[in-house]
């Protein structure tokens, strides 16, 4: 399977356009990336700090020990 209509590869490769797809779009994928991933980061980070505000809320004021006593 060809992407650029090449059958031989026998050829001068500076006389060769592109030889894969999306030749030059490598700078706008790495950014994208990038910001994909720092994003998940503060996503993941306010997540998980909201989980433990969570958390330390329960243990001052007892309702997860209560919960637990009232199942038992």
């Amino acid at each position: 399977m060809s992407t650029n209509g090449m059958t031989d590869w026998a050829v001068d490769l500076a006389d060769v356009a592109a030889i894969y797809p999306f030749q030059g779009s490598e700078m706008l994928m790495y950014i994208l990336a990038l910001v994909f991933w720092i994003g998940w980061h503060v996503i993941q980070m306010r997540q998980e700090a909201a989980e433990l505000d969570r958390d330390a809320k329960a243990d001052r004021d007892g309702s997860h020990t209560k919960a637990w006593i009232a199942k038992y």
